[in-house]
């Protein structure tokens, strides 16, 4: 076989390599596709179990608990907004894909996803809790309105609202009354707090301070040294 007809065959059976994991790469998104979204509707299906005992109501004919737990899931899509955790890891798979052949890299696009994700898909509203000013990921027990959106350290929200009989939301300017039965640490709070928690940038750690305080202490002596030499 020729040299052009052995780099014809090598280019073609590189080709069909190059489809082939092509489309298993494709079949192995898909797969993750449809897990997250699986593991999404646990989370909606979790929370709408913990509402039940609450919309469950006695009568003398037998309850649907079928249809009441369908009923709760849809309350809860419909008062849940997106925590982004979904396409995060969506994000994490392609990132993993792509760095097979591409470390170190950004992906095409990165920056205009970034800015996608960051603008619409953030749904924590409020930094720290309004009554205690404590920021929300240094919270034990973060509670959120599920009317509102806003987090509040869970004692001091309970005491708030037991102080009135028709207590507001404490955050400046919001109209919303709250209410105990609508206050809770839905499914999506605490991911929202660990995604925001590993988003924010590292403290210097106390190696980092207690080596620029010796370089400052090294520093002033080595100008008294030299005041002294004069």
């Amino acid at each position: 076989m020729s040299s052009a007809a052995t780099k014809l065959a090598t280019a073609a059976d590189t080709t069909s390599a190059e489809a082939q994991t092509l489309v298993l790469v494709k079949q192995l998104e898909d797969a993750v596709q449809e897990l997250v979204a699986s593991y999404e509707d646990c989370a909606y299906l979790a929370e709408a179990v913990k509402k039940v005992p609450g919309a469950y109501q006695p009568s003398d004919q037998a309850t649907d608990f079928r249809k009441l737990i369908d009923a709760e899931v849809d309350k809860v899509k419909g008062t849940s907004r997106s925590s982004g955790h979904k396409d995060q890891l969506i994000r994490q798979f392609k990132e993993a894909v792509w760095d097979v052949h591409h470390a170190g890299q950004p992906m095409p696009g990165d920056e205009q996803e970034e800015l996608v994700m960051t603008s619409t898909q953030n749904s924590i509203l409020n930094m720290h809790c309004p009554l205690t000013l404590k920021p929300i990921v240094e919270l034990e027990n973060p509670v959120r309105c599920m009317d509102c959106r806003h987090i509040y350290d869970k004692d001091p929200i309970m005491s708030h609202i037991r102080r009135s009989k028709a207590p507001n939301c404490p955050v400046a300017g919001c109209p919303a009354v709250l209410q105990v039965a609508r206050i809770f640490c839905d499914t999506f709070l605490r991911m929202e707090i660990e995604e925001l928690r590993s988003s924010r940038p590292s403290a210097p750690n106390a190696t980092e301070v207690e080596d620029i305080s010796d370089q400052g202490e090294d520093e002033a002596e080595d100008l008294m040294d030299d005041d002294e030499d004069e």
